[in-house]
């Protein structure tokens, strides 16, 4: 048996290995294709996306995750990603990612605000949202390179739109007055009846008695601001009654509803032509009358004592000297003299020395005191009889005011013109004199007897009335009688003159002789104005013709015989 070195070694099967190509499945086309488009889009918005910042809002109405835009003069620059509420729950957070080239929307002078219908008092706005929803409004400012422009992710949105963009050109300024009457927001700012600007803001002076109101100027009409311009409110409508009729005078329909503020540079100004600084103050009047005089100098607190009934006067009512308005009054308070054991009124009012005019400089000059030259002009005038008097100054309200005159027959009083404050001396005006004249009339007429008036007046009454009853008794029927008789005789003179009546007839046969009888008187004493001589030698042997019933004289001179 052969060994196993002996035997042959058998040959190792070796494996035969198929070589295939790979082919790609057009199945796998789409998901390949998709993971392209969804790479590239990836780094597309990669490569938009900016940075992310965050805005407060009160309330996140109208606004929507992923749909509400950022915008910037209609311009998308980013959307909102994000809306949480804050930790303290006071509040919303809105996360907004801006697009790359917005970065710069994220520095510190950069506001925010919703964009919703709104209605104001700059009128109408954000009436597009209605259809195509709220939208966040972005404003950069104005840069200035200063630490307003560093980058800062974190923002606290407007409520309301500012009055005031980086679009907007011109200058503020600044209002005060003692209250905001009914100016607000958006309030318009006139010039000549003209709409130049808006209020922007309105703020409680710290010591809270005042108000603070900025108002922005559209350029050019900026310049028209002078140092001398004078504001007024303008708001709702001016009615006045005065000796030229009744005036209505407002600025426009707008004001009525929203208030307003005019300004102007008054005529006695009208040098005044620099441009005021932006951020000036200025005061804010009342009325037009007010902000167009000339300025007044300081004023000088004065008081009156009236022992009358001062019903009509109130504060801010005129203070007249001569005619001419120099004050205003500024209280109205009751007093009690215990001399008297009377309760007087008090009127406390501010004059202005420097309406006075001429009369006023005529004092000798006193730089300490202006108050000591007025006292010094009183006094004179007081010897003179200047008195204060309340007026009526419209008979419709029955509004008073106070008028300061000369009275020739005012008696003397004692004046003392260093003593502060003055004390101007009063008089009885036209009202209290026609009261005590009506005073006077009803005195008179209490002392009339109406009492024995009316009894003897009631004792004349009951005679008329038995003599009237007499009349009626006896009177009365005999004048019937008498109007039956004298009714009884008209009627038979009537039946006497009527047409066929026998008086008639016989009247007329009488008239007709007596025309005969005339005829035949006229005859003979025409043929005795032609024979004379038959008053002697008797009748010719011509007799007389006769005359006919009807003829004339010639007729009968011509008949034969």
């Amino acid at each position: 048996m052969p060994s196993p070195a002996d035997r042959e070694p058998i040959e190792a099967a070796r494996p035969v290995v198929k070589t295939t190509r790979w082919r790609l499945s057009f199945v796998w086309i789409v998901p390949i294709v998709s993971a392209l488009v969804a790479v590239s889009l990836f780094v597309r918005h990669l490569d938009s996306v900016g940075r992310s910042i965050e805005v407060s809002f009160q309330s996140a109405e109208g606004l929507e995750t992923g749909k509400t835009e950022v915008r910037y003069r209609d311009v998308p620059i980013g959307t909102v990603s994000d809306i949480t509420v804050s930790d303290d729950l006071s509040h919303v957070v809105v996360s907004i990612a801006l697009q790359r080239w917005a970065n710069k929307f994220s520095r510190a002078n950069t506001r925010f605000w919703v964009v919703r219908p709104r209605i104001g008092a700059g009128g109408v706005s954000g009436i597009g949202t209605l259809l195509s929803g709220a939208y966040i409004e972005a404003d950069p400012g104005k840069s200035d390179r200063g630490p307003l422009d560093r980058d800062q992710n974190k923002f606290t949105g407007l409520e309301v739109p500012p009055p005031i963009t980086s679009e907007s050109h011109g200058s503020q300024f600044n209002l005060h007055s003692a209250d905001l009457g009914s100016l607000d927001l958006g309030s318009p700012v006139y010039y000549r009846r003209l709409r130049v600007g808006k209020v922007v803001s309105y703020e409680l002076d710290k010591n809270g008695k005042g108000v603070s109101i900025g108002i922005f100027i559209d350029s050019p009409n900026d310049r028209l601001v002078t140092a001398s311009s004078r504001f007024w409110n303008a708001s709702g409508i001016d009615v006045s009654l005065g000796a030229d009729g009744l005036k209505l005078r407002t600025q426009s329909l707008a004001s009525l509803a929203a208030g307003g503020v005019a300004f102007i540079t008054p005529s006695w100004a009208a040098g005044d032509t620099a441009p005021a600084q932006p951020g000036t103050h200025f005061e804010l009047l009342k009325e037009e009358e007010v902000a167009l005089q000339k300025p007044s100098g300081e004023p000088v607190y004065v008081w009156m004592q009236f022992s009358r009934s001062l019903r009509g006067l109130s504060v801010n009512a005129p203070v007249e000297f001569i005619g001419i308005e120099i004050g205003r009054v500024v209280s109205v308070t009751l007093d009690y003299d215990p001399v008297s054991q009377q309760l007087p009124i008090v009127v406390g009012a501010v004059i202005y020395p420097e309406r006075i005019g001429n009369v006023f400089k005529y004092q000798p000059d006193d730089p300490e005191e202006e108050a000591r030259r007025l006292g010094a002009l009183m006094e004179k005038l007081v010897a003179h009889g200047l008195r204060a008097q309340a007026r009526n100054g419209n008979l419709l309200t029955g509004q008073l005011y106070i008028a300061i005159d000369l009275l020739p027959n005012a008696p003397k009083v004692s004046f003392d013109g260093s003593k502060r404050p003055l004390q101007i001396p009063t008089a009885p005006g036209a009202l209290d004199n026609l009261q005590e004249q009506l005073s006077n009339i009803v005195a008179k007429v209490d002392k009339i007897p109406f009492d024995t008036i009316g009894n003897r007046l009631n004792s004349d009454l009951g005679d008329l009335g038995s003599t009237l009853n007499q009349l009626n008794q006896g009177i009365l029927p005999e004048s019937q009688n008498t109007l039956k008789a004298a009714r009884s005789a008209l009627s038979d003179a009537t039946g006497a003159l009527s047409a066929d009546a026998p008086l008639r007839t016989d009247v007329k046969d009488t008239l007709d002789e007596l025309k005969r009888s005339a005829r035949s008187i006229r005859a003979l004493s025409e043929f005795l104005s032609r024979h004379p001589e038959a008053l002697i030698r008797g009748q010719p042997k011509d007799a007389i013709p006769r005359v006919p019933a009807s003829g004339s004289a010639t007729d009968a001179e011509h008949a034969t015989p």
